[in-house]
């Protein structure tokens, strides 16, 4: 019976469920425990409209879900493995997959896009392993603002300063199914980034949507609002979510070459990659604030550029110890769905294998300045226009997931271009 495949820990009375919805959002129910096998065995019903509501819950009009087919339910089950939750005593937490009545995949659930291409890796014999690198601010609740000062990246003070709130988040997160490796202070007041191991995609891509929800809820108990918003201050620096690719077969690194390097299967991985970096900026960036990180000398890349260890560039190399040699995708922001970004990447990257391509535009100095570079979005209307002529997303996210997506990202600029902000009353009113 699942219910013995998925015990509970002793002294649990409430089981945490949840799925990752269109924005990488982890939501689910609450479960007791004494309704938990029952759960395990048929699911918790909710609405199907999970995967089709925004970043504030809001629900519109789509082919999948409407007023017109009444908006129907579907059960998320047990995807295992049970973990106590460390920072909430009695507490468990379950990741779950969605199934509709019919107990078939959910066409709009974002986990399929990329269970897809895990399933062509394997059949082309790889294994694909992710890490993810996570930049977020701690913000006082209720300024939001930070309560440091001053850029101290890297600064062991101010690591101390702040280590009452991310020592518990290294410490706790383990407990749950998410290996931390490092943490440090990042490149502006109050702005942290914490390094998840990598591992199987599936699983990298799952850590990531509920190491972003247990940072929000570990910050709040120390009395902090932690947030993954892409550019929270014009002035200062943006967060991104960095994706570190490696491919392996039989425990071994396909990416690492005999003297070191990157191989030449990881080279056509990369190839793949930045190939269609361009028109799948829609998967790593959704809304119009996540474009105002894309700017030159910021360590966002504007352009499909490549290089070794170089932080100025689209896809950064790294090399090293066989097990450690990897390409690094930095375009990514910190809010985007995880699901979309990897399925798309590792798509590409695979396609580059197929082809066996050879990347262009590779530099060893300022990429920014490399007019032979490819430019990638730096505002969500191109990108928006890109998704809409690409038959490789559409290919790789399938139409109903890319039209959810696509319908937000239009409702988010047309909510925007509605606004008359502070700033505009600011500047103007006393003037004309």
């Amino acid at each position: 019976m699942a219910s013995e495949r998925f015990a509970l820990p002793d002294g649990i009375h409430t089981v945490a469920m949840g799925v990752g919805d269109l924005n990488g959002i982890l939501r689910g129910k609450r479960i007791p425990a004494e309704q938990w096998p029952r759960v395990c065995d048929s699911g918790a019903a909710l609405s199907i409209a999970l995967f089709a509501i925004d970043m504030t819950s809001d629900v519109w009009e789509t082919p999948f879900v409407s007023m017109e087919n009444g908006y129907p339910d579907m059960h998320i089950v047990p995807a295992g493995p049970v973990h106590a939750v460390p920072w909430e005593e009695g507490c468990a937490f379950c990741f779950g997959r969605a199934v509709g009545m019919d107990h078939q995949p959910v066409p709009i659930d974002p986990r399929g896009a990329l269970e897809t291409q895990i399933a062509r890796a394997e059949a082309m014999g790889y294994e694909i392993s992710v890490g993810a690198e996570l930049e977020f601010y701690l913000l006082d609740p209720e300024t939001q603002q930070p309560v440091d000062v001053g850029n101290q990246v890297y600064g062991l003070g101010r690591a101390a300063e702040l280590e009452h709130v991310i020592g518990p988040i290294r410490r706790q997160l383990p407990g749950v199914g998410i290996p931390i490796e490092q943490s440090n202070p990042e490149y502006a007041p109050g702005q942290v980034e914490v390094n998840i191991r990598y591992g199987p995609v599936l699983e990298a891509a799952d850590r990531v949507i509920a190491f972003r929800s247990f940072v929000k809820e570990i910050a709040a108990k120390h009395g902090y609002l932690a947030t993954f918003m892409s550019k929270p201050f014009a002035t200062e620096s943006g967060s991104g979510f960095h994706t570190h690719y490696s491919a392996w077969r039989d425990g071994a690194n396909k990416f690492a070459g005999a003297d070191g390097h990157l191989s030449q299967l990881g080279l056509s991985f990369l190839a793949g990659m930045q190939e269609r970096m361009a028109e799948t900026a829609l998967a790593a960036a959704t809304t119009p604030n996540a474009y105002r990180r894309r700017r030159p000398f910021t360590f966002c890349p504007v352009n499909n550029s490549w290089g070794v260890d170089n932080r100025t560039v689209g896809l950064r190399v790294i090399e090293g110890a066989p097990d450690a040699i990897r390409v690094e995708k930095r375009d990514g922001s910190a809010d985007c769905n995880p699901y979309f970004l990897m399925a798309c990447d590792i798509a590409a990257g695979l396609d580059g294998i197929e082809g066996g391509l050879a990347p262009r535009h590779h530099t060893a100095g300022n990429g920014y300045e490399f007019p032979e570079a490819e430019p990638i979005p730096v505002d969500l209307e191109t990108a928006l226009r890109l998704a809409r002529e690409s038959e490789f997303l559409t290919g790789v996210l399938g139409e109903d997931r890319l039209e959810l997506l696509v319908g937000q990202a239009e409702r988010e600029l047309e909510f925007m271009d509605g606004q008359v902000t502070r700033v505009e009353t600011d500047r103007y009113l006393r003037n004309f």
